[in-house]
């Protein structure tokens, strides 16, 4: 039996990417945080100032058994414009950059790949500028922003 295997993706604003990989057959757990950066610990506010040089990211726990990283990542492609430097819709800034950390060499083989038959497709007319990086330390955001789309729906229909 293989064991749950981790995926950190960076698409734009957390919350929106998480809610679309936690409703994944095989996605174990989600949860949103902050890497790539150069600030120990940053906090929310930290990041939004552009100081730390962290991505705002989606850590995804998943079994491969029920669904694979290359599913993952056709859904992190499909969730986001990878061809917009530091931007995603109306949020700007580097802490919304298409980014995909990778935690083993097969992971960032595999992401080198999809990038490339992407970019092969003449699916986008512009350069993808995805950058595929090494997963680093990863900084769990606080616990207002987990979960944050599905807690809304939650207070709305308590209301």
């Amino acid at each position: 039996m293989q064991q749950i295997q981790k995926a950190t993706f960076g698409a734009g604003c957390f919350w929106g990417v998480e809610a679309a990989f936690g409703q994944l057959r095989g996605v174990q757990s989600t949860s949103v945080g902050y890497m790539g950066g150069h600030f120990a610990n940053p906090g929310y506010l930290d990041v939004l100032s552009r100081i730390t040089g962290h991505a705002e990211v989606v850590q995804v726990d998943y079994d491969p058994q029920q669904i694979s990283y290359r599913e993952l990542l056709a859904v992190f492609w499909q969730i986001h414009d990878p061809t917009s430097l530091n931007r995603q819709g109306a949020d700007r800034g580097e802490q919304y950059r298409s980014v995909i950390f990778y935690h083993t060499s097969e992971q960032a083989a595999i992401a080198r790949q999809s990038k490339h038959q992407l970019q092969a497709s003449g699916q986008y007319n512009q350069p993808i500028v995805t950058q595929i990086a090494p997963a680093s330390d990863y900084w769990l955001a606080t616990a207002e922003h987990q979960q944050y789309f599905a807690k809304q729906k939650s207070r709305q229909k308590a209301e």
